[in-house]
């Protein structure tokens, strides 16, 4: 199992990424952050992100959906944005949010290193 900040570095290490953060979507809050830029505020993107997921929730609720969110792709012209919720034991109420740059990443490769960092995450 890995600790936050080995976690962290991790998802900056993949290919493409610019800003990685631990979220706790009940309050919107970085638990631990790394990278970011002028253009991208990492506590700004924490809170931001937590309104997307709180609303993807309230909205699987309404449908009566069962299934969880793996993760939820933000697709921008230059950028993509991962944000996936913590799974594990001691996860619930946290999320993953990755930004990459889009030029440069590969998606797929990214989502599966993200999800192999989800699990051995410990929090």
């Amino acid at each position: 199992m890995a600790n936050m900040d080995v976690s962290l570095k991790e998802m900056m290490a993949i290919d493409g990424a610019f800003g990685a953060v631990v979220v706790d979507y009940n309050s919107g809050m970085a638990l631990g952050a790394l990278g970011g830029s002028k253009e991208l505020d990492l506590q700004i993107a924490a809170a931001g992100n937590t309104e997307v997921v709180k609303a993807k929730l309230r909205t699987m609720e309404s449908l009566g959906l069962k299934a969880a969110i793996e993760d939820i792709l933000i697709t921008l012209t230059d950028q993509y944005h991962i944000i996936r919720p913590i799974t594990g034991r001691g996860g619930k109420g946290l999320f993953l949010y990755l930004a990459l740059d889009r030029g440069r990443a590969n998606l797929a490769l990214a989502r599966h290193r993200l999800r192999a960092i989800e699990e051995n995450l410990e929090v």
